[in-house]
């Protein structure tokens, strides 16, 4: 039986001074961080809140100069000095969210999309933007301004082997999504990083966020917020409800963290304060429009929202490939909201592939939302392979895939085709497993119908009756005062130099640091101290569990069946009119089909083959792509356009009646030469040779009963690749 030991009264003494040296020393230089934050702040301001990249960069457009004046900028990224950029390669243009902070999150380090984009040798593009809004700003002007960046970026590269890679993060990711449904034939493959499309998704317990919406009222209480500001809305208020998400980090877990390790974190800390302290604003128009059509609307993904000239914005416009990034650790973002529109916008996999569509999604186990965009390891990993197998993705096959990034194992084949540490595959999915990924079912979004109609009515009420007074009486000067008085902008006022309480801080704080005397780690009162934050943490975590169940509970009770869902009822699911357009459709499709199964010759043939296999492997392999690219000099006879226009066909085929298109590949692979030819090349590529190598294998043994061939001859193209 063990027996717990005690500390002597004088060594118990000792004990204490020690830590009342130590806490009082953090607690000085805790206080000398926060005045450095808000000088930090204040000259990050003063020099107008410029882009926070790690990485050199020339303005090349200011959207204030153009015809329709918005206050975003197209930067290019220079390359570091040991980094060659090849001008012929896909340029990256990376867009960052202006939700209340200003840009950088996407080059704020080394290790970021920035980073990893420019050491793959990408000319780097960056959409950034000015603090304050131009007067009567409106989101289409950022739209109009974002395509002429993208029109600038290719002119600058003509012989670029493909058009943009366009990566929208966060609220930057709709608009991506938006401007390439409008702009199709600008775009290359564009990238979702933690971009909410189907604004009514999520969870009860993990995603409470999509309910304050109900508890406020609907969206009247952004146009309020934005008439006094003087028409603007302040971005404070934004980056506030982030910060209400996780009071316990907020509150307690943050600052705490920066004064238990005070010698060590202040500089990662004050470089994060920068970014996140740095407040950037909107319109009202654009604040309503945002809260209006899409977080209380929900109006992207059904096609409600209106372009220009009147048409409907329609995502299924969208032509180049979509790879959608999400994280189960994101509570901003969940994956449900990421990934829900695909399920509304196309009901069924063979809608998809009928309009030749590429969509890739990647979820990460749990990484937050911010990491996401600004963590280190996301970085070096997800960051990095997407870039790596864009020009894959652009090859796979129409059709719906899960991108599954893996460390390579020892034994693993053709490995050393993959350069660095993982192996990537693409694995199919069908819109039924894609439902899946939301883990509750999706009836409560039944609850966001009625509160959508509601919101409708108190916008209306307060636009005719409050609205006029308080816009004839609040002047842009006292919008003004209202921002510079929010409390989140005035604390940093408040712990920097400009108050003169502050002075000697600075000056203490260095003598401190000369004679700093750290607590031992095994120091009783240090482990009480953390006891002690650990139990705050717990607190602040029940009373966030608390706050989130009796909002959800409100919201449900108010608009739910019994309450004002009886008054507005909701509407039918998008999804249901969805699924039953794209049944109706894949009905017709097989009827008319049938003699397109017997159509074609050895291109068709090796295409549906390939595609075939494909969907018996569950998926295609990035090591297939490069044993692809390494053997294709033995298909010059094929012409890329044409083979492309095959693997369109066949998959489509396939989609409709595998079993089918099995059965009548014989009538396309009409010789046994050709027949030998195809499962060599597709045996190899697609890794599959082994297993036709085994007579007695399933795959060899329906390989032989269908083409007649024996299938040892497969290791004939597979040394040629060996």
């Amino acid at each position: 039986m063990t027996q717990t030991t005690f500390p002597s009264s004088l060594s118990l003494l000792e004990q204490a001074w020690e830590y009342c040296v130590d806490t009082t020393q953090r607690s000085a230089l805790f206080l000398d961080v926060m005045r450095e934050r808000g000088n930090i702040s204040i000259a990050h301001a003063q020099n107008g809140k410029p882009p926070l990249l790690a990485f050199d960069y020339e303005l090349l457009i200011d959207g204030r100069d153009l015809s329709q004046p918005c206050n975003y900028m197209l930067l290019r990224v220079l390359s570091p000095v040991k980094i060659n950029t090849d001008e012929t390669k896909r340029p990256y243009v990376i867009i960052d969210p202006r939700a209340g902070h200003g840009a950088g999150i996407g080059g704020f380090k080394a290790d970021s999309q920035v980073g990893v984009a420019l050491r793959a040798g990408h000319p780097v593009y960056f959409v950034g933007f000015y603090p304050d809004p131009v007067p009567s700003q409106r989101l289409r002007d950022v739209m109009q301004a974002e395509a002429l960046f993208i029109e600038e970026v290719i002119r600058r590269h003509p012989k670029a082997s493909g058009k943009p890679c366009i990566i929208g993060n966060c609220q930057a990711g709709w608009a991506v999504a938006g401007l390439a449904a409008l702009r199709p034939e600008i775009m290359g493959p564009i990238v979702l990083n933690g971009a909410p499309l189907s604004y009514w998704a999520g969870s009860d317990q993990q995603n409470p966020m999509r309910y304050a919406g109900g508890v406020n009222g609907g969206s009247w209480l952004a146009a309020l917020t934005a008439d006094l500001g003087g028409g603007v809305f302040d971005g404070a208020h934004l980056v506030k409800n982030f910060e209400n998400l996780n009071p316990a980090n907020t509150l307690w877990g943050k600052p705490y963290h920066l004064y238990a390790n005070i010698d060590s974190e202040a500089p990662r800390y004050l470089e994060f304060e920068r970014w996140w302290g740095g407040h950037f604003r909107m319109t009202g128009s654009e604040i309503e429009a945002i809260v209006n059509q899409l977080f209380i609307g929900n109006k992207l993904a059904s096609g409600q929202i209106q372009t220009p000239d009147g048409s409907s914005l329609n995502l299924r416009k969208i032509t180049s490939p979509i790879v959608v990034f999400a994280s189960w650790g994101d509570d901003i973002t969940p994956p449900a909201q990421a990934l829900n529109w695909i399920i509304d916008l196309y009901g069924h996999e063979s809608a998809i592939v009928e309009e030749g569509q590429i969509i890739v999604y990647l979820l990460h186990k749990d990484v937050g939302h911010l990491g996401i965009f600004v963590g280190g390891k996301v970085a070096r990993k997800q960051h990095a392979e997407l870039v790596n197998v864009m020009d894959m993705v652009e090859a796979l096959p129409p059709g719906l895939y899960e991108m599954v990034i893996d460390t390579k194992a020892a034994d693993l084949p053709y490995s050393e085709l993959e350069q660095g540490d993982y192996t990537v595959s693409f694995e199919t999915r069908t819109i039924e497993q894609l439902r899946q990924v939301d883990p509750d079912t999706r009836e409560d979004e039944a609850i966001f119908s009625t509160v959508a109609q509601v919101s409708e009515i108190n916008d209306a009420i307060y636009k005719n009756t409050l609205r006029p007074v308080l816009q004839a009486f609040i002047t842009p000067e006292m919008g003004e005062w209202s921002r510079k008085l929010n409390p989140d902008n005035l604390k940093r006022y408040a712990y920097s130099d400009f108050n003169p309480l502050m002075a000697g801080v600075a000056l203490q704080a260095s003598q401190i640091r000369q004679y700093r005397q750290p607590v031992s780690a095994d120091n009783i009162f240090l482990n009480l101290e953390k006891q002690t934050s650990g139990l705050i943490i717990d607190a602040l975590n029940t009373y966030r569990d608390l706050r989130n169940a009796a909002t959800v509970s409100f919201v449900k009770t108010v608009y739910g069946p019994l309450g004002l869902g009886a008054f507005f009822p909701p509407a039918a699911p998008v999804e249901e009119k969805t699924r039953e357009v794209a049944e109706q459709r894949l009905d017709t499709l097989k009827a008319d089909a049938g003699p397109q199964f017997e159509a074609g010759g050895f291109t068709e043939g090796l295409a549906r083959l390939f595609v075939l296999a494909m969907h018996h492997s569950g998926g295609i392999e990035r090591r297939s792509f490069l044993i692809g690219e390494s053997i294709k000099t033995s298909l010059q006879e094929i012409d890329p356009a044409q083979w492309r226009k095959a693997v369109e066909e066949q998959t489509l085929l396939i989609t409709l009646d595998s079993a089918r298109s099995l059965a009548t590949l014989p009538k396309l692979l009409k010789t046994l030469a050709e027949r030998k030819r195809a499962l060599e090349i597709v045996g190899t590529v697609t890794m599959l040779t082994p297993e036709l190598e085994d007579e007695n294998s399933p795959l060899a043994i329906k390989a032989k009963e269908l083409l007649g061939v024996k299938t040892s001859r497969a290791k004939t193209a597979a040394k040629k690749v060996s």
